[in-house]
């Protein structure tokens, strides 16, 4: 059984590109290569910046030959189907014979397929492959109409067998393939040949260049940690920036430098972004100070001055760069400190946070208003939960931020730092964009969760209000992961609050803002009606209730323009959380049995009522009280719509014959005496135990009683009593919804 080597040797692929083209590769020869009959033993992919190489082991010398029966139509059909047969099946119609069916007499063609010689099949899905490789961007070069990520140099292609190899013949877009390949462009220009995987990479590497990326990255690390060891300091990991690194070199050479005293004073971060974005740089701090001292750089070669020109080539690129980053410090902290971020607080009038809903200084007046009537919940202070928002953003107007921009958020710290304000304004400027995805912290100092809060809600809200949601996988605004986000901090700081609530006061002031008859003393009426009386409709209400059945034209044109609004944004959020909950194990038909009752609002208690649910499902007690309560809802269900009548006051145990029947009775009695106080102090875990004790008796009663009985007067109160059984299961969750 032969291997199989392909190498792709092409000019400098990206090293963004390079993991996921490695493994296209593979999963595109390897599927192509078994639909066409071929099997193999195992196979790795690799990939270096200027070559995608794939290593195929114990792959069959032939596809084996296949004999198919394909059923026709029958004898007497019409000759046009018939030929369509024969035309589908490829034969002819002296191929075709006739057996007997359970429809009667039908052509069968039997088709014969011979197997095909493994390199036939190679070099047909290799063909495949290269012409259809699914890479990001791609362009042509020449006269060819070939595309690729970089100029196609060479295709290797070689069949290894204990007796030698062979050339799998290929020719794409005047490539053809061979045995050569090369190694390092400066250090081992020119080709050679090769005979097999073994072969192939031990030649690489005497050629300088380590095929394998994860071998490459750690050569990089260890290397990077022992000189900086050596020199009292430690290399700040960062995996994302390693994996490029090797993905930019194939013969790695790390070098150690330092940075010039002058930068020294900068925010550890700024130098670490700059490195990073700008030189890929590692950054390399020392333990006692906590500053970053040097840096690492890694070459692609080996010189005869073991880096050192190198080396000062990038520390000089390195200080133009670092100069620039201290102009903008240096001009920032003047903002900050003289100026309390005045100046840039004014500008964000000026700069766009989208052309329907105003200026960034228009979110940050919402977001801080939300900020203030959050604050109560989460137990902040309001005014400092009101001047975090009011600064949080101010960092998007400096001139660092326009530098770095991933530095948005950590640079509102240094400046709120600087500028004087309490250190939890500070840490929520750091803090008010977070959580950004499902790995990052949350925050839980009060005043950041209620800053944290109200700039997602209000970033939701307001998609929602210009009718800007998410479709299919489109999501240009992010709006699921905003969502994700306030999720993250409702579960994981225990928040109870109802965010329908929130959501509606939010809604208001979007449309206050979009609509043009709208008063701010309008918008402030009615939000401080939602306030007091929970949401819009409530609040609605009461105010046209209270004047006298009039209302103003801007509150009546809200109202006008919210319809199922905010239930809306609530689904959204709902369907979030059963992604969030079904990663932590619960099953989606819990969750909407959950979602279904009252109060579905405040995720916390619809978190905990779910996980309650679970647990006792997980139960043979709980398992088997679903299937009860759906015999008995399906009975009354079904006498219901017979007699057109609602069986829902309950039966009197005086009308009660067996003895199954009057355990029922008392059984209710007690877990509705249990249940009742359970749920008024959301105590779910106590309620869903009573429910669950009801098992038995339930089990009992339909094993011993007929409900639909001769007597009227006994059936409807047995029907009556399975309305109690009803309502009390559904006072803890809502089991129709549940499967099985």
């Amino acid at each position: 059984m032969p291997d199989l080597l392909i190498e792709l040797f092409s000019e400098e692929i990206p090293a963004r590109m390079q993991a996921k083209a490695a493994a296209d590769l593979k999963s595109r020869m390897t599927n192509g290569l078994v639909d066409a009959g071929l099997t193999y033993a195992g196979a790795a992919a690799f990939a270096t910046p200027r070559r995608l190489v794939l290593r195929v082991d114990g792959l069959t010398d032939r596809s084996p030959d296949v004999k198919e029966e394909r059923k026709g139509p029958r004898v007497d059909a019409p000759d046009k189907a018939i030929e369509g047969f024969l035309r589908g099946a490829g034969v002819s119609r002296d191929d075709l014979v006739e057996r007997d069916d359970k429809k009667g007499r039908v052509f069968f063609a039997i088709i014969e397929k011979p197997g095909r010689d493994a390199a036939d099949i190679v070099a047909e899905v290799l063909d495949d492959t290269v012409r259809n490789f699914p890479w990001p961007k791609s362009m042509r070069w020449g006269a060819g109409s070939l595309r690729w990520v970089r100029p196609l140099h060479r295709i290797l292609c070689l069949l290894t067998r204990e007796d030698g190899s062979e050339v799998v013949p290929l020719e794409i877009d005047g490539i053809v393939s061979g045995r050569s390949t090369e190694g390092h462009r400066f250090m081992a220009p020119g080709a050679f040949d090769v005979s097999g995987f073994d072969d192939y990479e031990a030649k690489l590497k005497r050629a300088y260049v380590v095929l394998d990326a994860t071998e490459r990255a750690d050569a990089i690390w260890q290397e990077a940690t022992n000189q900086a060891f050596a020199n009292g300091l430690d290399v700040v990991e960062d995996k994302g920036l390693l994996a490029e690194v090797a993905g930019l070199v194939e013969w790695p050479v790390v070098l150690l430098g330092k940075i010039e005293k002058d930068f020294l004073d900068l925010p550890p971060e700024v130098l670490q972004s700059s490195m990073k974005e700008h030189q890929k740089f590692f950054s390399v701090r020392n333990p006692k100070t906590g500053k970053i001292e040097c840096f690492v750089t890694v070459a692609n070669r080996e010189t005869a001055d073991h880096g050192a020109t190198i080396l000062a080539g990038n520390q000089k690129v390195l200080s133009a760069r670092l100069a620039d980053a201290k102009f903008f410090w240096e001009n920032d902290l003047r903002v900050a400190t003289q100026e309390k971020m005045q100046p840039w607080l004014r500008s964000l009038d000026a700069v766009t946070f989208h052309n329907k809903l105003g200026s960034v200084k228009d979110k940050v007046n919402r977001v801080a208003a939300l900020a203030r009537e959050l604050a109560p919940v989460v137990d902040a202070d309001a005014a400092l939960a009101g001047q975090a928002a009011e600064v949080a953003k101010a960092d998007l107007a400096s001139e660092m931020i326009y530098e770095f921009p991933e530095l948005q958020g950590l640079m509102g710290r240094y400046y709120s730092t600087l500028a004087g304000f309490p250190d939890t304004v500070a840490a929520a400027c750091e803090e008010h964009y977070s959580p950004l995805g499902p790995s990052d912290d949350v925050p839980t100092a009060p005043v950041s969760v209620a800053v944290a809060l109200a700039e997602k809600i209000d970033t939701l809200t307001g998609f929602w209000a210009i009718d800007e949601q998410p479709t299919g996988s489109k999501d240009p605004f992010a709006l699921r992961r905003a969502a994700l986000g306030v999720i993250r901090l409702i579960l994981e700081n225990d928040l109870r609050l109802s965010l329908d609530r929130f959501i509606d006061a939010q809604l208001v002031r979007h449309k206050g803002v979009i609509l043009d008859d709208v008063t701010d003393d309008e918008v402030t009426t009615l939000i401080e009606a939602i306030a007091k009386h929970g949401v819009f409709g409530a609040a609605y209400r009461t105010l046209k209730s209270t004047s006298d059945g009039t209302i103003s034209k801007g509150i009546e044109a809200i109202n006008n323009a919210l319809p199922d609004t905010s239930d809306d944004l609530l689904a959204f959020f709902h369907d979030r959380l059963k992604v969030y909950l079904r990663d932590q194990g619960i099953r989606h038909d819990v969750i909407d049995a959950c979602i279904a009752m009252d109060g579905n609002d405040d995720l916390a208690l619809l978190v905990a009522r779910a996980k309650a649910l679970q647990e006792v499902l997980s139960t043979e007690d709980g398992e088997n009280l679903v299937q009860g309560f759906k015999r008995a809802n399906n009975i009354l269900t079904q006498a219901e719509e017979k007699d057109g009548v609602e069986y829902s006051f309950g039966g009197d145990p005086k009308f009660a014959e067996d003895p199954t029947e009057i355990a029922l009775f008392k059984a209710l009695d007690a877990a509705q005496a249990r249940i009742n106080p359970a749920m008024e102090a959301q105590d779910f875990g106590t309620a869903m135990s009573a429910m669950a004790d009801l098992r038995a008796p339930v089990d009992a009663f339909f094993e011993a009683v007929q409900v639909n009985a001769d007597s009227d007067v006994l059936r409807r109160n047995r029907l009556n009593l399975l309305s109690s059984i009803r309502s009390t299961c559904l006072k803890v969750a809502d089991l129709t919804r549940i499967e099985g």
